[in-house]
């Protein structure tokens, strides 16, 4: 699976989570988004097996260009050995051989750097893919904790809100049933 589809799902999950009042949290279903970052590992793998069919066909194209650079270099040898054969022409034969030998090595060399050129960029796309699915991934992991640790801190704050409530009310009963005049009792 494509890893810019996993991170425009997960950024999906997150813009549909419900968001807490109040604050800057959001939940999220767990769940869909621990299944999200387990493809995302499953395909992770993917995109360097497709990093190195890159490296391997830069491979291929360098061994063919060193090939057709044997063959250019075989061609104007024999070619030169053809023009020495010619006193007339012996010179020329030599200066046309060494010029099909340096043309022959400046394709091969062209076609190297555009071949590396080529498995370079593929790399940096695939780093800067990696580089964003790892921000994403660890904002989610980030906004889930906060999202836990802000639901802990209400639902504490409720619980001694409540209490602070309940012991006064506990006092004035305690203090109506100690009199059984209906009235409290104020301690000094």
């Amino acid at each position: 699976m494509d890893i810019q589809h996993l991170v425009d799902r997960l950024e999906d999950l997150i813009d549909e989570g419900r968001h807490v009042p109040f604050s800057k949290f959001t939940l999220i279903d767990e769940e869909r988004a621990l299944e999200i970052i387990d493809q995302m590992r499953i395909s992770v793998p993917e995109q360097i097996e497709k990093a190195s069919r890159l490296i391997n066909q830069r491979d291929r194209l360098l061994a063919q260009a060193n090939e057709e650079a044997t063959r250019v270099v075989l061609i104007a040898r024999e070619r030169s050995n053809e023009m020495v054969e010619r006193d007339a022409i012996a010179q020329k034969a030599h200066s046309q051989a060494r010029s099909i030998i340096e043309q022959a090595h400046h394709e091969a060399e062209k076609i190297r750097g555009d071949a590396d050129a080529y498995v370079v960029e593929a790399l940096k796309e695939l780093e800067e893919q990696l580089m964003h699915i790892r921000t994403v991934a660890r904002n989610g992991v980030a906004k889930i904790v906060e999202a836990r640790a802000a639901s802990r801190a209400h639902a504490q704050a409720a619980e001694q809100e409540a209490q602070s409530i309940a012991v006064p009310v506990q006092e004035y009963a305690d203090a109506t049933l100690e009199h059984g005049s209906g009235q409290p009792r104020l301690s000094d």
